[in-house]
């Protein structure tokens, strides 16, 4: 099957959203609740090689030529151990190969620990929109994201979001919402907001635990596994996102923008959700190893969910494989009843398949932060849904990708 024919079966154009790992699982910080270096069977850490790196943005490039844009993310681990050279390659590569008229952009997600004025020099020259992970103040940061040296990173992640404002980059804050910090809602909006930040990402940590301690794959797997002490309660989310939300609607709507409010307003409009989590089919999600091996999702980061190699077969043929297409259709079927019959459905649709495990009343599982959206939705609805005509909101630039590094 070649690349035209992928992106013919995949809907008449292959339009997708990769994440490359280029240092694998390879991080400075050793976060407590990181699924991502503690999995089992974690691919080496290592750099991704030139030919691997040629190979991934000619690729990229190839399965959406025509498109007036293509976007890069870059995650972890953390990307920024892959060096400021490879980098550099990697825009020069994309230079190289892409399309006429072609506009590229480049998204990286990172601690912020290893940003000196040389990288942010170099994220501000190549409009690179960098994702900063922070937690919420030092308190509520640095319990849970700590050096593999024992040491705090908040003073650092803080060093870097002033050595990358001074250098004139664009910075986004990536909050995961834990159970350290799931209480303080408020006090970590402000602080956020108080820092200068005007695009937010809260993400919910929902992860589970094998009798042995290591992290739990995704369901059908792992079905014995138990709720992490990092995961809050399962209407912790709501609860967290109800408290920004109050802050938000009273000041900053039109300043602040927060990804999961502007999701929920583009699903009252009737516009499709710009996030994987939000969306009715997430096989356009994928990630890429440094080794050149491509995953289903980042979450699915495992054997049983691997396509292939890219050096062996080009990744748009991956995405358009029956089996990257039938992973995108399990995110409608199978539904609990319970998700069916929410007035919220259409939200959520019935929330990432990852977090599928609470029991439901029929056969088929639950999402676990079904409380959380319910209490969200229905909090957020009577005042939201009037402000989805204000340009406001229509007309937020929605820059925020799609991260799910921590």
């Amino acid at each position: 099957m070649n690349v035209a024919e992928a992106a013919a079966r995949a809907g008449g154009g292959l339009r997708f959203h990769a994440m490359a790992k280029p240092a694998s699982s390879a991080c400075n910080l050793a976060c407590n609740y990181c699924y991502y270096i503690h999995r089992p069977g974690a691919t080496p850490a290592g750099r991704m090689r030139s030919d691997v790196l040629e190979a991934y943005v000619r690729q990229v490039l190839d399965a959406q030529r025509g498109a007036p844009e293509v976007s890069f993310s870059w995650q972890g681990g953390e990307p920024t151990l892959a060096g400021l050279a490879f980098f550099r390659e990697a825009v020069a590569l994309q230079q190289r190969h892409r399309g006429p008229g072609c506009v590229v952009h480049n998204a990286l997600q990172t601690n912020g620990t290893l940003i000196d004025d040389e990288w942010a020099a170099f994220l501000a020259e190549h409009r690179f929109l960098v994702g900063l992970s922070i937690d919420g103040p030092a308190h509520l940061h640095d319990p849970l994201r700590r050096g593999r040296d024992g040491r705090a990173s908040h003073a650092r992640v803080m060093r870097a979001l002033h050595t990358l404002r001074h250098a004139g980059a664009e910075v986004n804050a990536l909050t995961v919402v834990h159970a350290r910090n799931w209480r303080h809602g408020r006090e970590v909006y402000r602080f956020l907001r108080r820092e200068g930040f005007q695009h937010l990402q809260f993400i919910p940590l929902v992860e589970r635990l094998c009798a042995d301690g290591s992290f739990a794959p995704p369901p059908p797997l792992g079905r014995r596994a138990s709720i992490s002490p990092w995961t809050p309660p399962p209407a912790g989310y709501g609860v967290f996102l109800c408290d920004v939300f109050d802050d938000w609607i009273e000041a900053d709507v039109g300043r602040v923008f927060v990804q999961v409010f502007e999701e929920y307003a583009a699903a009252l409009a009737g516009v499709p959700p710009s996030l994987c989590v939000y969306s009715a089919d997430c096989s356009t999600t994928p990630i890429v190893e440094s080794n050149g091996d491509v995953y289903c999702c980042d979450h699915y980061a495992y054997p049983a969910w691997r396509l292939g190699n890219l050096v062996d077969t080009p990744i748009g043929e991956l995405l358009g494989s029956d089996r990257q297409l039938e992973f995108g259709r399990t995110k409608r079927e199978p539904l609990a009843d319970d998700c069916r019959a929410c007035p919220f459905l259409a939200a959520c649709v019935g929330g990432c398949p990852k977090h599928r495990f609470a029991p439901s009343s029929g056969d088929a599982a639950l999402s676990y932060l079904c409380p959380s959206y319910r209490w969200y939705f229905a909090h957020a609805t009577p005042r939201l849904a009037p402000l989805v005509r204000l340009a406001a909101l229509k007309a937020s630039p929605r820059r925020t990708r799609r991260p799910r590094s921590r």
